[in-house]
């Protein structure tokens, strides 16, 4: 089975940072997506940053652009969120997803797996 575990969130000041890390098992496809969701109490969930193993891109939602850095660890089949310059409204529960393919990132109806969430609470 396909398993992805998140963790890393934690509580921190506006103007902080987070590192936040998702490692995957038990998959073997070769093309996939993988990256990072985030929800807010009444809200969809938004697409945040995302790895393309199909064009080697990455991609960012507008509102973390030049804040937040998403790397891959191939040899430990984990990917990372580094968050910078936290504000508070990116405080929300994180999630990891795993699309097999490619084309509906950043579309959480599209993701064909899902890790635990993992909190993010900034504080102004």
């Amino acid at each position: 089975d396909v398993q992805l575990q998140a963790s890393g969130g934690g509580s921190v000041q506006a103007g902080g940072s987070l590192r936040l890390s998702c490692t995957a098992s038990g998959f073997t496809f070769h093309d996939y997506t993988i990256g990072w969701f985030r929800q807010t109490p009444g809200k969809e969930r938004e697409g945040v940053s995302w790895f393309s193993s199909v064009d080697q891109k990455t991609n960012y939602a507008d509102s973390v652009k030049g804040r937040f850095t998403i790397s891959k660890d191939n040899a430990e089949n984990t990917v990372y969120l580094q968050m910078d310059s936290l504000k508070p409204e990116d405080t929300a529960i994180y999630l990891c997803a795993l699309e097999i393919g490619r084309g509906y990132f950043p579309l959480a109806r599209g993701m064909n797996y899902w890790g635990k969430g993992t909190q993010v609470t900034v504080s102004s």
